[in-house]
């Protein structure tokens, strides 16, 4: 009682009272002469819907993790999975392993049973863990392709793209919330646009959601842009570009373009929208600055390869130009822009530059990232500071952008991404409190309302009369996160209360239990 409630409709907050019974919102406005077996004086804080981080990469770190309280922490209470083209399901005994190694930098040490077949029979192994928050998820067009064509860097056969449509269809059946791609990615970077067209072609009797993280977010993002619009039009289906950003300071502005051709598509119809994290450096592997050709195979035909000097030699000479439109060392101003982060056979390398660790290694800035990656078997990450900070706000403040994490988790005690732990209060004191990029409504709306009207999840976003009671108190005078790349895993502060299903599992900045997440399945009528 007595809070500031944001209801998640991006509506003005209004002080009353939210009563709760078995779970669900029961009232919403002024209780009284009410008895209650538990009655909590929100003294003026805030109290809104539990946050939706719609984009991890948690997927196998959640058998180590199942409680996810860094999460938790922040105020997120629902979490998607399976994006970026990486999703565990479906998949066949044939390539498990080398579905394995594919995934390998988001594992975070976890070792899957893989006991899992079907993208069903994947969510029922999540629904035996003793999970803290919901999760559901998306299935990857990298792991589709992957489980028909392997990581072979061709053209599909007639055939083979009937079977990558039918399942994705069974796994639509089955759950799944859309589809996603990772086109930086293999095996999906080996897909023209053609192919990914053809396969969405799977989701237009569902409506599904297409989401992409784009081919280029650099010097040709535009046209990346364009070809993900294309792709929705053609099948009349719904788009998503994922942690919608462009890199590299040469192409300060673009994204005040970016937005607009956004805007201009929803103006004709297009129903689009996009995500982004708060922060001006993004992270992945650093396979990710390879050309397409040297991983085809998969990662032990990758790690072979760089075994030849000359490979290497061709490898070398082809990062130094723009394979594809992209080159990471540019879009950072140079290797003293790119930091390793995880990397557990080179340990000596972890909290570097890529020009620190070449000396430490003895090797060149490129040399250093093949070496990186061959010693590591491909199980590494890093981060590329890349992002302008105003074009990073023009995102953050567009109405057709939600706020996601794009987390990938890291060992115990290791290192990653402060997005892992501070997004969320990041968004409500950096840049609602004090830069003023958002208004506390525009915020709350960005991380519950939108993205459970965008992706349908049923009792999810809003302080409404029988809708989860799933919630968040905090004080929006002190929220702030503290995590940064020297202490990534830093707790926020702030956040006061976190309730699931109506129980309290936060308190003053600790879990406290119980474990009351469920497996979200996406519902097709």
């Amino acid at each position: 009682m007595n809070a500031r409630i944001l209801d998640g409709t991006c509506n003005p907050w209004f002080y009353g009272d939210v009563g709760v019974r078995r779970g669900k919102v029961a009232f919403v406005g002024s209780l009284r002469n009410f008895e209650a077996g538990e009655t909590i004086d929100a003294g003026g804080r805030v109290l809104t819907p539990g946050f939706i981080d719609m984009h991890t990469h948690y997927d196998l770190y959640l058998f180590q993790k199942p409680r996810m309280v860094s999460k938790l922490l922040q105020g997120v209470t629902t979490i998607g999975i399976g994006q970026c083209g990486l999703s565990p399901a479906p998949v066949n005994e044939r390539n498990k392993e080398i579905l394995d190694q594919y995934i390998g930098f988001i594992k975070a040490g976890t070792e899957p049973d893989w006991k899992w077949n079907t993208f069903g029979q994947w969510l029922k192994r999540l629904e035996s863990l003793e999970l803290g928050l919901n999760v559901f998820s998306f299935v990857g067009h990298g792991t589709i392709r992957l489980n028909v064509m392997g990581f072979e860097n061709r053209e599909p056969s007639g055939a083979e793209i009937s079977q990558m449509k039918g399942l994705i269809a069974q796994s639509m059946e089955q759950g799944a919330f859309g589809m996603t791609s990772g086109l930086i990615y293999p095996p999906g970077v080996y897909a023209c646009p053609e192919e990914i067209r053809e396969v969405c072609e799977a989701l237009r009797e569902f409506r599904g959601l297409y989401l992409s993280h784009m081919r280029n977010e650099g010097n040709q993002v535009l046209k990346s842009v364009m070809e993900t619009l294309m792709i929705g039009k053609a099948n009349s289906i719904p788009v998503h570009i994922l942690h919608l950003k462009v890199m590299g300071h040469q192409n300060r502005g673009v994204m005040k373009d970016l937005l607009h051709r956004l805007g201009d598509a929803r103006k004709k119809g297009m129903d689009v929208t996009a995500d982004v994290y708060p922060y001006t450096a993004t992270s992945t592997t650093l396979r990710a600055m390879l050309p397409p050709w040297v991983q085809e195979g998969g990662i032990g035909a990758l790690l072979e390869r760089l075994e030849d000097s000359y490979v290497r030699r061709k490898v070398i000479d082809e990062m130094r130009v723009d394979w594809q439109k992209e080159n990471s060392l540019r879009n950072c101003d140079g290797p003293s822009g790119i930091l390793i982060l995880y990397a557990p056979e080179t340990p000596e390398v972890e909290g570097h530059t890529l020009q620190e660790a070449g000396e430490i290694l003895g090797l060149r800035p490129l040399e250093t990232v093949l070496e990186i990656i061959s010693r590591n078997n491909g199980k590494d990450t890093a981060a590329y500071f890349n992002i302008l900070e105003e074009d990073m706000m023009k995102a953050l403040g567009s109405p057709r952008v939600m706020i996601a994490s794009d987390s990938i988790p890291a060992v115990e005690g290791g290192r990653c991404h402060p997005r892992s732990n501070g997004t969320f209060p990041r968004v409500l004191g950096r840049y609602v409190r004090e830069k003023k990029t958002l208004s506390l409504e525009e915020a709350v709306w960005k991380i519950t309302g939108f993205p459970a009207s965008r992706l349908g999840l049923a009792g999810k976003g809003f302080l409404k009369n029988g809708m989860d009671a799933d919630m968040v108190l905090f004080d929006p005078d002190k929220v702030i996160d503290r995590a940064d790349f020297d202490s990534p895993s830093a707790y926020p502060e702030g956040i006061d209360r976190v309730f699931l299903a109506g129980e309290t599992v936060v308190e003053k900045g600790y879990f406290c239990g119980p474990c009351l997440g469920k497996v979200l399945r996406k519902k097709h009528y």
